[in-house]
């Protein structure tokens, strides 16, 4: 992996439920994501995949480790400084898309730049517009997101993740409701922004063909990872998931 880092974490751990029911849900997970690499983590259902998800994106916190974000340590700050950050360097993309379906899709995309407060309208307007002509949607930018396909929706929840430019990409299932067809034209479009923008992309997937497709797949079992192969090298845990 090459020395620049945009994301790294460090012996993370996490305890979820309380007293009897207490669970160790990650048990000293460490990653690093790299700009321009794509990341699968696999594994079955319950072994820590979307726990580890939620804390990298800031929407919860480890018990114990480190997390740091193109350079920024996370520990200990602030509710709103962590909003903050989140904002600024981390898109996400859910298996559902939760896009508002009374918005057109440039409103959806816009969002996010709304929040971080950066931007004119009329640059909003105007970024919101490319990003959807990145992602094939460029003569639907005005449509209701009620009125688009389901891979149109998902290609607007691509759109929407890269509106504040994030470093990180984090997607839990992202082509999980889409077709074959379109799971693949998702994802290939999701490497090539990848690639070209040096972004890092961390995806939780059941789905083998897309995990084989990343640079890198990190195996977890029961709340540690415990394999991570490079392309061309099938994980294990594609058996049981």
């Amino acid at each position: 992996m090459s020395e620049e880092i945009w994301l790294s974490c460090r012996a993370i751990e996490r305890y979820l439920g309380e007293d009897d029911s207490r669970v160790h849900a990650l048990r000293g997970v460490s990653l690093e994501l790299e700009p321009g690499s794509v990341h699968a983590v696999v594994g079955p259902s319950g072994c820590g995949k979307s726990t580890l998800l939620y804390i990298l994106g800031l929407l919860d916190y480890p018990d114990a480790g480190t997390l740091t974000i193109d350079g920024h340590l996370m520990a200990q700050l602030p509710d709103d400084e962590l909003a903050r950050k989140r904002n600024e360097l981390l898109g996400f993309i859910f298996q559902f898309h939760f896009l508002l379906e009374d918005f057109t899709a440039q409103e959806n995309v816009m969002i996010p730049m709304r929040r971080l407060g950066r931007l004119t309208e009329e640059a909003m307007l105007e970024r919101a517009a490319w990003l959807l002509e990145e992602v094939d949607l460029g003569g639907k930018l005005r449509r209701p997101s009620r009125h688009l396909s389901g891979g149109e929706q998902q290609r607007v929840a691509i759109a929407r993740a890269l509106a504040n430019d994030p470093r990180v990409i984090l997607a839990d299932e992202p082509t999980g409701n889409l077709d074959t067809k379109n799971s693949r034209r998702a994802f290939r479009l999701l490497q090539k922004i990848v690639r070209d923008e040096r972004k890092a992309l961390l995806l939780v997937t059941h789905n083998p063909e897309i995990a084989e497709a990343c640079d890198w797949i990190h195996e977890m079992q029961d709340g540690v990872i415990v394999g991570s192969h490079p392309r061309g090298q099938r994980a294990s845990a594609f058996s049981d998931a």
